[in-house]
């Protein structure tokens, strides 16, 4: 089980393993606990420190844990009345009872979850710092080697098949390579770096090295998700504004125009108008629970001294992207893999329209899925290494980065990582530019982002830990840029697609888009039965 490590020289060293996990949040963690107990060697790299990194560790979720029956029936027929239908009932029926395996493998390990009124553990719930902490040590206990701090920068060849993946150390500089028989990708969504409680290190890299290596993005239209927080935090946590009241300004409540309440409160915001909350609904009791439940959540009033129960504060909406939103990269079959041989995606790195369609997964949508996608990737990784042989190991690899990495031209421009992320950032998180969408604004996002990347093409490229800065920019440049290109091509409103010119749904379009390209941008659409049309 353990893995072999050879010294290159003082800058550089190669792992060898089957398996290579990129990213240590729940998906990551199951993809890998999923492979090792196949019995082959497993890495896990993580850019950050896998247990605390990542959206999960600071938050608690909810869990599909749903018994076959009325209740699991009831869950999907909403599921799939709310995905604009996009959402498939076999999917949902997968996800939903492997999730539920595995919140019981997770309580048959030790994991401590809550008991209810009647003593009986409560298994729909995670604590996520209990619940990542918990997944890392699983982990370690079952052979798996992680590697904290040690982002990849892009993935490796051979013979048009993945070979493992390449990045750095950005405290040491140092390189790093894991040559595998396959890598799943758990790398997370992308959030542009919009300071979503634990979103910054989800900055697309997954979705960039995939399609450099060819793999199509799948919903990625579906990307305008805004979490709700108060102001002066990055907390987007929505249960507890669950106890809230609203109000304008001058303390008139909110109006109520038949909309969503995250509407109609990012067109007060547009407009320039502020928005308060006041946590005044439930009782002493129920506010002492979520005090207790929800710790996070609460830090930031008691650090100013303001009692959110008693009185208001004013609130605004951060981007979530697609880590709360829908889009990632295409899978081809149920065990996650993509096109492109060896290589599989899981958790946000994956589109998740096969369970929520066009709304939000956040919950216990997304925690599903990434137990699911997490333990069926791991599962199919190892058994594509196992039948790679020992000739993984002798296979001659190539880099496939690029962006950020291997500019085309030189000089590289002084002060262009900070240009290229404000750049992108100006056309993904203002509310005005991405909650609500037109064809003017949307043409003008494509061709500010277009020039942005021919930046990034260019010139673009770091050293030492800048590399990692260069390489992240690049891929949030690849990311806003597939977006756009989906949300030109959908020409409705569907869902969180939210279009001022296509004010309605058509029923002619519902069919999924996927995206690819890396210089130039296609769209393309698939439908339902995955017959591939032309997109005007």
């Amino acid at each position: 089980m353990n893995t072999k490590i050879f010294q290159m020289s003082a800058e550089k060293s190669v792992i060898l393993a089957d398996v290579l996990v990129l990213g240590g949040g729940p998906a990551g963690t199951w993809a890998a606990l999923s492979a090792a107990e196949q019995g082959v060697r497993v890495v896990l790299a993580d850019k950050g420190y896998c247990g605390t990194s990542g959206a999960t560790a600071p938050s608690n979720t909810g869990a599909w844990y749903l018994p076959k029956g009325e209740k699991r029936d009831g869950e999907i027929e909403r599921r799939l009345l709310r995905s604009t239908g996009l959402a498939d009932s076999r999917w949902l029926q997968r996800v939903i009872e492997q999730a539920r395996r595995g919140l019981d493998n997770l309580g048959d390990s030790g994991y401590p979850f809550p008991l209810d009124d009647l003593g009986n553990s409560y298994r729909a719930n995670l604590r996520g710092p209990d619940y990542m902490g918990f997944m890392r040590r699983r982990a370690i206990a079952a052979g798996v080697r992680i590697l904290d701090h040690h982002p990849a920068l892009e993935l490796l060849a051979s013979n048009g098949a993945i070979a493992g993946a390449a990045g750095i150390h950005p405290r040491s500089g140092n390189l790093w390579e894991v040559r595998a028989g396959a890598v799943v990708l758990a790398t997370g969504g992308c959030a542009f770096l919009s300071h979503a409680l634990g979103c910054d290190g989800n900055t697309g890299d997954g979705y960039l090295m995939a399609a450099e290596a060819g793999v199509r993005l799948s919903g990625m239209e579906f990307s305008s998700q805004y979490g709700l927080s108060p102001a002066h935090t990055s907390v987007t946590k929505g249960l507890t504004f669950s106890f809230a009241s609203f109000y304008l300004e001058d303390g008139s409540p909110l109006p109520e125009t038949g909309e969503d309440r995250s509407v109609r409160i990012a067109r007060q915001l547009i407009d320039g108008q502020k928005v308060y909350a006041l946590m005044n609904r439930g009782n002493s009791v129920e506010h002492n629970w979520l005090r207790q439940g929800q710790p996070n959540c609460f830090l930031p009033f008691d650090r100013i001294g303001l009692d959110p129960f008693k009185e208001r504060f004013p609130v605004t909406l951060r981007s979530e992207g697609t880590v709360r939103g829908v889009g990632g990269l295409e899978i081809i079959n149920d065990d996650c893999a993509t096109t492109v041989p060896g290589l599989y995606a899981a958790g946000d790195a994956a589109s998740r329209e096969n369970i929520v369609g066009a709304v939000s997964g956040g919950g216990s949508p997304n925690a599903s899925w990434a137990i699911a996608s997490g333990t069926w990737s791991g599962r199919a990784a190892a058994r594509f290494a196992a039948s790679l042989g020992d000739k993984a190991e002798t296979r001659l690899v190539h880099g496939l980065g690029e962006a950020g990495l291997r500019p085309g031209k030189q000089p590289k421009r002084e002060g262009l990582i900070s240009e290229v992320i404000s750049g992108v950032q100006a056309e993904t998180l203002p509310l005005d530019v991405n909650f609500f969408r037109s064809g003017v604004r949307i043409a003008l996002s494509r061709q500010r982002l277009d020039a942005v990347w021919a930046d990034v093409r260019d010139y673009l490229v770091g050293e030492g830990r800048n590399a990692l800065r260069a390489r992240e920019a690049a891929a949030m440049t690849a990311t806003a840029r597939w977006i756009w290109a989906s949300a030109d091509a959908r020409k409705e409103t569907r869902g969180m697609h939210r279009r001022t010119d296509f004010t309605t749904t058509d029923d002619t379009q519902t069919r999924r888009l996927l995206t690819f390209g890396i210089d130039d941008v296609a769209v393309i659409a698939a439908e339902k039965q995955w017959q591939e049309v032309e997109v005007a």
